[in-house]
């Protein structure tokens, strides 16, 4: 991976929890030298100990970049730690949910190239998706950078503006829980059918994870694919014909789901 002058200038990362230790992981396994990176947190890992990173000690004046991974109730008691790497010789890059980017200006300054990223869970497991969209003082090379650290958790796509991201955190940023419940229900309803609840949960888990990696890897779309499963008058049809339902059916409740997680998002983002 090209950390750009990462390298040099170094990187602070404030909080490193579930998603700061699985970008962390990325990096340094990317070739990040540990000894680039600073982090503060409250309550380390044993993971995070045995790194190698700098840990809880005073962070460049003004490294390369900022990664703000604290959560969202924590950021008014964290924020204002940081607020002195404002002014626009430290990218801030942060992986928090549900606060605007006119917040981090206020707190460090309308100098400060300010990068917001909207990574999901699977990220754990280097199989996430991040959204990035950026306020106007991120340059093109900024932004390339922000695509590389991202990208070592999954795949990166870029906004065309945070207008966007609300509509982000309700698919993809919410999405996973999505599909865990949609694991529950199918194998809930194998066992209704007679299966062992065990037998049923991995026969779904499996469905689940199999359909989405052939979904992502064939060159073929969602509905060609789903089209190739269907036999006229079969099985998968008599069930399509429920879920496909305009009216009862998954797509009008995908549809108000999304919809409630973007617009729960929006009022996180203005309180």
């Amino acid at each position: 991976m090209n950390f750009g002058d990462i390298t040099t200038r170094g990187m602070h990362v404030l909080g490193c929890g579930k998603m700061g230790s699985a970008l962390l992981a990325g990096w340094l396994k990317g070739g990040l030298p540990p000894s680039a990176v600073h982090v503060t947190d409250p309550y380390p890992s044993d993971w995070l100990k045995a790194t190698g990173v700098a840990l809880n000690t005073a962070p460049p004046t003004a490294p390369a970049v900022m990664l703000i991974a604290v959560k969202p109730q924590m950021m008014a008691q964290a924020l204002p730690q940081a607020a002195a790497l404002g002014g626009g010789n430290t990218l801030i890059l942060t992986v928090a949910a549900g606060t605007p980017i006119t917040a981090y200006e206020a707190v460090f300054g309308p100098a400060t190239p300010i990068i917001r990223a909207m990574p999901n869970t699977p990220a754990a497991i280097g199989q996430g998706i991040t959204a990035l969209c950026g306020n106007d003082l991120v340059t093109p090379a900024q932004m390339e950078l922000a695509r590389v650290l991202m990208s070592a958790v999954g795949e990166v796509v870029m906004l065309a503006g945070e207008h966007q991201m609300d509509a982000v955190t309700g698919l993809s940023g919410s999405g996973p829980a999505y599909v865990f419940h949609l694991i529950e229900c199918m194998a809930a309803a194998g066992e209704a059918q007679g299966l062992p609840a065990a037998m049923a949960l991995q026969l779904a888990t499996s469905t689940v994870a199999g359909a989405g990696a052939l979904a992502a890897q064939a060159p073929e779309a969602p509905d060609v694919l789903r089209r190739n499963v269907t036999s006229p008058n079969g099985t998968t049809q008599a069930a399509l014909e429920l879920l496909m339902d305009a009216t009862s059916g998954l797509p009008p409740l995908m549809a108000r789901s999304i919809a409630a997680s973007a617009a729960r998002s929006k009022e996180l983002s203005n309180e």
